[in-house]
């Protein structure tokens, strides 16, 4: 079975941290692109981070870049986003997604398998 677990979701303060996992199962996320998404209440889906099977590339949305770190232990088949100095903006439910190849892109339709999401809340 295909699975995608995250965790690590909960209510901060603007400025402070959370640091969210995403335990995978079922399936060689080892050998694709995975990626954290996520969506605000009105909003789309925005790609947050994505990184290489081999942690060689990473990639982030504008808006997060120099505050989110994205990371991968693909001995433990976990991803995991440090999102440091955070924002009333950045509330949202985040998404663990892995791609459906080598290749990270930032659409939506490039992720074959999901998470349910976890939601992280950050008050003023």
């Amino acid at each position: 079975q295909v699975q995608l677990v995250e965790s690590g979701g909960g209510s901060v303060q603007a400025g402070g941290s959370l640091r969210l996992s995403c335990a995978a199962s079922g399936y060689t996320y080892s050998s694709v692109c995975m990626a954290w998404f996520r969506q605000a209440p009105g909003k789309e889906y925005e790609r947050v981070a994505s990184i290489s099977p081999n942690s060689g590339s990473t990639g982030y949305a504008d808006s997060v870049k120099g505050r989110f770190t994205i990371s991968r232990d693909n001995s433990k088949n976990t991803l995991d986003l440090q999102m440091n100095n955070l924002k009333p903006e950045d509330s949202a439910m985040y998404y663990c997604a892995a791609a459906n190849s080598f290749w990270c892109a930032a659409s939506r339709r490039n992720y074959n398998y999901w998470g349910k999401g976890t939601q992280v809340t950050v008050s003023s």
